[in-house]
């Protein structure tokens, strides 16, 4: 019978073989019951069946062995029916999208009963059958937990409906040869080997040492393809599964299956060594397997060795197919199919040694353990007055060794990169640590990177540093080696955003690509994700390490990033902080004044130690305005900073000085203005957010009245809110994001274990979605509300038919617990609560919602590590602004005459320091706060997280309703 909405459909062509007249028969009388088919055509070695979206052939060729061969295993199936489960004894199966599975299952019930049901026979959600030819074939309701076709995210536009299943075009043939089944398991889709029509596949794969955020990588890397029409396949173990190719090794993804997988570590997808490839033969078989599943592109994920094989693999790529061409081993068709591989590659390494990127996938993780471990080791350590001798990660790159020395002010680190003779590491190490001491340190924390080594090239180990802090200085050391801890965990948020965003980018750069195109390296440089040439920066990190091992280390260190140069003289200036002589002559010295304004966020503390510190080291005289311009105000609260005071203030929350919103105005200007007079500053430093930026312009538009306000000022952002104009990163957004995340992790792990639960969290950001938004792209939450957007009531139906359709797709896997994420500002009227209640009447019983109030804990605790060191960079970016304007500013304090406030080279010595896309720039408070802010709504007039919201959207299948 032809009905409107067919029973089955999904597969819309169909083959199946038989090899007897009696297999022959039967075989269309069962698929004429089971899925309800009508026949079209037949003769007496052919019948069609079909519906309105299936097409199925059945065919007779008499063969005798195969037959047998069918026979066999029907027997073996059939036999099998109350022990095991099919879909584990088959390499494959065909699976059918029912619209209902109790139906199907009456039909075979009276004739058949070869037959499974799951999760029970009285509610069957998939129902599995053995046809007489001994083939596998189901039926399911589940949505989208086997297809022939990749499974698409929600269509950005339309109405939402869950009964009728896509009939997209495929063609698959189902025969006794194992070899033409389709790989299919009850949580990976199966996909034909046959291409639709101009449809490119993309494949991911993960290689080398695992690194936290490979998983999310992978999961941008999947849902972006499919959502760009293609098919996406993993490489399962890494270029191991590319040589043993087969749908073990090489699997097609839908959608659902990389569900969960941003708060993952690791990499699901395996990894390992592999031998083989090194060899020509063995990417002679990777070439033939790729063809084999029909993969267009590449994109591996991994440090310079697994991208040097991925590149060498590409450059071969036409002689390798010639050669399986020469020998057989492919057609003409495919020899023309895939006459070029694009590759890319996204750098997965802890070690970030990766020349051209900022940072790599997993290096922020690592550092993140690392601190976390010496903040702990630093509190024994003080309460027995020890040292400690940590050693980490870093066999040719000392990045790790180096930036957790900056995040956790340690006394003394050893790297690869600017090693020194024995006899000299150990009297510098030796005479700092005697410094600190003497001047009341309790503890010694030395860093020591697994690949330190003297200018003789031999290595430095942890005992041979305990040795020398037991002899030499007579301290009671302790060796901690952190090992494998550093790589393992989950992704911070910083990682989960990179990977992600990375992988997006790099299905992008694939698709994009030619044959004239040189593989591709997907980098951040500052907050920018940029494309680089993938065999040029392979080549200049292998350069570093021939350098090292050449004892050229002043090329080493030339071939570094700059940042890498810059953060290891700033370790070295706020490391020796007033103990050394002065770098400045007298008449170059200063006195700067720092202030936090507005609330509290990780990294406040970070850049006032960082910069009194450097201050010191220059020989300027740093001074702390406590309690923010009212304490300045009523209480003269001005403080010269002391180096042993601020001892841990590095790695703690909060604000150390104090801090509040008032603004120079509300507080007094005249006021201010006399205590600047007073103490004769030479420049200010504002570590705040919005508020603050209030306060340099007041500052910087009341110098025609107040002389002492004519001195270099900057801001340096501060704010979790990340809304203050000129900068596209605050001071604390970081921290904020790890804290809204941990929360979102535990929250969703309550949710999933609730059938049917998803929480509305509270988000906090005034009138700013960066928080939300980001957060929403590191949890991999269902929906983000933010204050750009607004809640409408049409986008709140479309999202909570969204979610319905979510849940149903769900239905009997893990890790379906849904969030939605909810700036304070998004709605006055939807509360949490009320959202909650709202988003539960509306879904009529498919889920159920909560609300879920984070509140204060999104300002952190303990200040994360970019936070940290990013506070230590530009702290001490600020004090060389200040250091480089004084010229500029200077005939201009006492001289009212001659002061010019509207002057352009005046009115750039008042700034905001901040990071705008691949560079860190002084943008002038006048040029931002006059033509490039909302006041009244404390946000930029161009909001930089747009791209990121419309990425965080589409990888967890948002539709989207026009505004009206």
């Amino acid at each position: 019978m032809t009905v409107d909405i067919p029973l089955v459909n999904g597969t819309s062509q169909c083959t199946v073989t038989a090899y007897s007249q009696k297999s022959y028969e039967a075989s269309v009388e069962f698929y004429s019951q089971f899925l309800q088919l009508e026949k079209d055509t037949s003769d007496a070695r052919s019948t069609t069946l079909r519906n309105s979206g299936v097409s199925l052939q059945i065919l007779l060729q008499e063969d005798s062995t195969k037959q047998a061969e069918s026979e066999a295993r029907f027997k073996e199936l059939t036999s099998e029916l109350r022990t095991s489960d099919w879909r584990s004894l088959v390499s494959g199966s065909l699976v059918f999208k029912a619209t209902d599975v109790t139906q199907c299952k009456a039909a075979l019930d009276a004739q058949f009963d070869n037959i499974q049901a799951y999760p029970t026979d009285l509610f069957p959600m998939e129902l599995y059958a053995v046809d007489p030819v001994g083939n596998v074939v189901g039926v399911t309701k589940t949505k989208n937990a086997v297809s022939t076709m990749p499974t698409a995210p929600p269509a950005s536009k339309g109405t939402f409906t869950s009964t009728v299943p896509s009939s997209a075009q495929s063609s698959v043939e189902l025969s006794v040869d194992n070899d033409k089944f389709i790989g299919t398991d009850a949580s990976v889709t199966a996909g034909p080997t046959a291409d639709a029509p101009g449809q490119k596949a993309v494949a991911v794969m993960t290689s080398g040492g695992d690194a936290p955020g490979m998983n999310p990588n992978v999961r941008a890397i999947v849902r972006t393809a499919i959502a760009k029409g293609c098919r996406a396949y993993v490489v399962m173990e890494g270029y191991e599964g590319l040589v043993r190719g087969g749908p073990e090794y090489i699997k097609q993804f839908s959608w659902e299956d990389v569900r969960g997988w941003s708060s993952e570590g690791g990499t699901n997808i395996g990894t390992a060594r592999c031998m083989e490839f090194r060899e020509r033969a063995g990417r002679l078989l990777g070439a033939l397997h790729l063809i084999e599943a029909g993969v267009d592109a590449l994109i591996v994920c991994g440090g310079d060795g697994s991208l040097t094989g991925a590149d060498l693999f590409r450059s071969e790529w036409p002689s390798l197919l010639q050669e399986l061409k020469d020998t057989s081993k492919i057609s003409s068709e495919q020899f023309t199919r895939y006459q070029h591989l694009n590759i890319c590659g996204t750098v997965g390494s802890i070690d970030n040694d990766m020349s051209t990127t900022d940072a790599t996938i997993g290096a922020y993780s690592s550092l993140d353990r690392i601190c976390r471990a010496i903040d702990y080791i630093e509190a024994t350590a003080n309460s027995h007055s020890r040292a400690f001798v940590v050693e980490v990660m870093g066999r040719n790159c000392g990045w790790l060794a180096l930036m957790a020395g900056i995040a956790t002010s340690a006394d003394y680190i050893l790297i690869p990169e600017k090693p020194s003779s024995s006899r000299e590491w150990q009297d510098q190490m030796c005479d700092i640590v005697t410094k600190h001491r003497s001047r009341g340190k309790r503890t010694t924390i030395v860093i020591v990177a697994e690949g330190a080594i003297a200018n003789d090239l031999t290595p430095i180990s942890p005992k041979d540093v305990h040795k020398v802090l037991c002899d030499r200085l007579k301290l009671d050391t302790r060796v901690t080696t952190l090992g494998h801890v550093q790589r393992g965990g989950t992704a911070v948020a910083f990682d989960r955003i990179l990977a992600t965003l990375q992988g997006v980018e790099a299905v992008n750069a694939v698709l994009e690509s030619s044959p004239d195109t040189p593989s591709p390296l997907i980098a951040i440089n500052e907050n920018k994700i940029t494309r680089k040439s993938l065999v040029d920066s392979v080549r200049l990190t292998k350069s570093v390490a021939e350098a090292i091992h050449a004892k050229d280390f002043k090329k080493a260190m030339s071939l570094r990033d700059t940042e890498f140069v810059e953060h290891l003289n700033n370790f070295m200036a706020v490391n020796s902080a007033d103990h050394n002589p002065p770098k400045l002559p007298q008449d170059k010295r200063l006195k700067i004044a720092i202030v936090n304004v507005g609330a509290p966020a990780g990294g406040t503390n970070s850049a006032v130690y960082s910069m009194a510190t450097y201050c010191m080291s220059q020989g300027h005289r740093p001074y702390a305005i406590y309690n923010g311009w009212s304490g300045l105000a009523r209480h003269e609260s001005v403080r010269s900073l002391d180096w042993k005071a601020m001892l841990g203030w590095q790695s703690r929350g909060g604000s150390e000085i104090g801090t509040n919103r008032c603004t120079p105005e509300e507080a007094d200007i005249g006021m201010v203005a006399y205590y600047f007079q007073k103490y004769k500053f030479d420049g200010l430093i504002i570590v705040g957010g919005f508020e603050a930026f209030v306060s340099l312009h007041q500052l910087e538009r009341a110098r025609d009245n107040y002389p002492a306000f004519r001195i270099p000022m900057v801001l340096i952002p501060s704010t979790l809110s990340n809304n203050v104009p000129g900068t596209e990163y605050s001071l604390g957004t970081d921290t904020a994001l790890n804290a809204l995340m941990d929360y979102c992790d535990i929250i969703k792990q309550s949710a999933a274990s609730t059938r049917g639960r998803a929480f509305v969290v509270d988000v906090q950001g005034g009138n700013s979605g960066f928080l939300a938004t980001n957060a929403a792209l590191a949890v991999g939450a269902q929906v983000s509300y933010v204050p750009e957007e607004g809640i409408s009531l049409d986008q709140l139906s479309q999202d909570i038919e969204t979610l319905a359709e979510s849940f149903e797709t769900a239905q009997g896997r893990g890790r379906n617990g849904k969030l939605i994420l909810k700036s304070k500002n998004a709605s006055k009227v939807f509360t949490p609560e009320v959202l909650a209640e709202v988003i539960t009447s509306e879904a009529k019983g498919a889920f159920n919602a909560k609300s879920a109030e984070p509140g204060h804990v999104q300002q952190g605790g303990l200040p994360s590590p970019i936070d940290r060191t990013r506070a230590t960079r530009l702290a001490i970016k600020a004090v060389g602004f200040i250091e480089d304007h004084q010229e500029a500013i200077c005939s201009a304090r006492a001289d009212d005459e001659e002061f010019d406030p509207d002057d352009s080279e005046i009115s750039a010595t008042a700034a905001v320091l901040g990071i705008k896309g691949s560079n860190v720039a002084f943008s002038s408070i006048r040029q931002l706060y006059d033509f490039e802010t909302e006041i009244a709504k404390r946000m930029p007039k161009v909001i930089h997280w747009e791209s990121t919201r419309a990425i965080a959207d589409s990888l967890v299948g948002r539709k989207k309703v026009d505004a009206k």
